[in-house]
């Protein structure tokens, strides 16, 4: 009898940012099929990953949710490399560190509604390998393992802009069935996500939940983003101003910081490490304004308030 293989990272990371943005929308499956050219039923088995989606639905879905498309594209795009299986070709030997740039040279992806830039920049840690037991449920190909470093760095820099990726206009490509499970594992639960990044551990699939909200006197937003696959609260922000910080604040672990201190990172998502927290109400969130500023802090609101 043979084991079913667990989804594609890539296709997981797809469906879980279409998600989100359909979230963003406040449309029904129904008003989805009604604005777009795909039905209701094709919109269902898009945004639960029973099948790829054509190009053209992830740009259809970011006009309507006013999103920048360079993210969803890019993650489109390794998705299709992992549904067609055209990614698993032989890759660098498991010795081979995953280590890449950050952001800052000059990614394709613009501000990700669940990016994980970090405020200073560097590379990615090696996603595979670093831990024993804990790694992203998977096939044995490192080619795989090197696709989703390729999907982390793109979603950590997607430049905020706005402009329109080429290649609307082409015939669809044929959306295949998904042979795979719908199943994903994260790399890490509880006090072992402590400090870490919620896409670099996979805390963020299938799509976290924004507990709180603040749209700053500057516009700055941030956010406060819960994993419940993991246990973790984390905070993602943009239309950062240079110089501005925000401390993330969770009873019993370490603050965790990010800062906009480069031009790069005031056009980038930034997040900060994730802290444990299984009531993500006991959180507080504060932005500090560069300058003079005045610290702008907010908490979740109560339950059922």
């Amino acid at each position: 009898m043979s084991t079913a293989r667990p989804l594609p990272v890539e296709c997981g990371r797809l469906a879980a940012g279409l998600r989100e943005l359909k979230d963003r929308t406040g449309l029904s499956l129904a008003a989805l099929g009604g604005r777009t050219p795909y039905s209701k039923s094709s919109w269902e088995r898009y945004l639960n990953g029973k099948k790829l989606p054509p190009r053209q639905a992830v740009e259809a879905l970011c006009a309507l949710a006013h999103e920048p498309p360079g993210r969803l594209l890019a993650l489109w795009e390794l998705a299709e490399q992992a549904w067609s299986g055209r990614s698993a070709s032989p890759g660098p030997g498991p010795g081979v560190a995953e280590e890449v740039p950050g952001p800052g040279a000059g990614d394709a992806a613009g501000p990700d509604p669940s990016g994980s830039a970090s405020g200073g920049g560097g590379g990615l840690r090696r996603l595979l390998g670093r831990r024993s037991g804990a790694a992203y449920v998977v096939s044995g190909v490192v080619a795989v393992a090197a696709a989703v470093a390729t999907a982390l760095l793109l979603t950590s820099g997607e430049r905020a802009s706005g402009e329109r990726a080429p290649g609307g206009q082409g015939p669809d490509r044929p959306a295949a069935t998904s042979p795979y499970a719908q199943r994903w594992e994260p790399a890490c639960e509880g006090e072992q996500c402590d400090g870490e990044k919620a896409k670099d551990m996979g805390c963020d699939v299938p799509s976290p939940t924004v507990v709180a909200q603040r749209l700053g006197a500057d516009g700055q937003r941030v956010e406060l983003r819960y994993g419940e696959s993991c246990g973790t609260v984390w905070v993602r922000a943009w239309h950062l101003r240079l110089g501005d910080r925000v401390e993330l604040s969770v009873p019993g672990a370490d603050v965790k910081r990010l800062e906009a201190a480069s031009r790069q990172d005031t056009m980038d998502y930034l997040v900060t490490g994730m802290s444990v927290a299984k009531d993500p109400r006991t959180a507080r969130v504060c932005l500090l304004p560069a300058g003079d500023g005045r610290p702008e802090c907010f908490t979740p609101p109560p339950s059922g308030g």
